[in-house]
């Protein structure tokens, strides 16, 4: 099987999957319950593990020794991207908030707005592997831009993270007539022969725009694993479809994820340090992929004792509680 044929199957599997999300499961509005999310979580992974599978079958073969094996680009870049679109996650949870989206309508926005990134994810890689393949200084420019962005991250609240400075919204509400009611799942309603855009249409301009800001870490990362446009986009676009039910099955949990940040903080920085130094010691895809998975896997575990612990203080703040209560009465 060739890359152009594995192209071919790639956009059969996303259009035929995207159909029966929007055009069967959802075509009603309605509260997406956490066995469905996980549900539809686990079938995007298994997708694109067998998608992995196909390029490990059909084009590992074929490459030349001395060239990184596309199936392990693919694993590292979808593991790296799928990372962070955990963080993009609480992005959402905030926009959401700030605009009050019925939970029956939360998945109308994410599918379109999901839909939009993967277009412009598209265009961003083009655009960024021809930069790199006629200037290669861009290379450090994009490494440098991934250690400040991983930087920065470590210090970014959510009081940081404010809809209402987003200027494509301040646009909008400037220059178009906007109601301030939902009306179901619509993103525009005609009144008295006058055409308003919802707070859902809002949202979605916010999440569209948001996007952008999300690819400027994200596209640099996957650059920083492969140049090969079909690994990087495949991967990039494996791991964002999957968001949206990644965020109905998860995003509660978000909050015990405490250590989370940190850990795409640093994968962030290794893989600028790796863009950095990719002319003088390359770092095998191989051993990227297990510093990804290493910090990743540390970072949940790290998290998860946290909260286990956190629950044992308050649980023996709470019996404290309890016992000096019952001192008191017997006094």
């Amino acid at each position: 099987m060739t890359g152009g044929l594995l192209w071919g199957v790639f956009g059969v599997v996303v259009v035929v999957m995207l159909a029966l999300d929007l055009g069967v499961f959802h075509r009603k509005a309605h509260d997406v319950s956490v066995k469905e999310a996980l549900g539809w979580t686990v079938a995007w992974i298994a997708l694109a593990l067998g998608f992995n599978l196909a390029i490990r079958i059909w084009i590992d073969p074929s490459t030349p020794p001395d060239m990184q094996r596309p199936s392990v680009e693919f694993l590292t870049c979808y593991l790296t991207e799928y990372a962070l679109s955990v963080d993009n996650i609480f992005v959402f949870l905030v926009i959401f908030r700030y605009f009050g989206i019925p939970s029956e309508s939360q998945h109308r926005v994410l599918f379109w707005g999901i839909l939009g990134a993967a277009l412009m994810r598209a265009l961003f890689l083009v655009v960024g592997i021809e930069a790199i393949e006629r200037w290669h200084w861009t290379i450090y420019v994009l490494g440098g831009l991934l250690i400040v962005t991983g930087i920065k991250l470590l210090f970014q609240k959510e009081e940081d993270l404010d809809p209402e400075k987003n200027f494509v919204l301040r646009l909008a509400r400037r220059y178009m007539s906007v109601t301030d009611r939902y009306e179901g799942s619509k993103f525009f309603i005609r009144h008295q022969g006058k055409r308003y855009a919802t707070p859902l249409f809002l949202a979605l301009l916010v999440v569209e725009t948001t996007d952008v800001l999300f690819a400027v870490d994200s596209v640099p990362a996957a650059l920083g694993i492969s140049k090969n446009l079909f690994v990087v986009y495949t991967s990039n676009i494996f791991a964002i479809l999957g968001l949206r039910s990644l965020f109905f099955a998860v995003g509660g949990l978000l909050k015990y994820l405490h250590y989370l940040k940190y850990g795409l903080s640093l994968i962030l920085v290794f893989v600028g340090i790796k863009m950095l130094v990719s002319s003088w010691s390359p770092i095998p895809v191989e051993a990227s992929l297990g510093v990804v998975g290493g910090i990743l896997l540390l970072a949940i575990v790290a998290s998860m004792i946290r909260s286990w612990i956190v629950g044992k203080e308050a649980d023996a703040e709470a019996e404290e509680l309890v016992r000096g209560v019952h001192e008191r009465r017997h006094e």
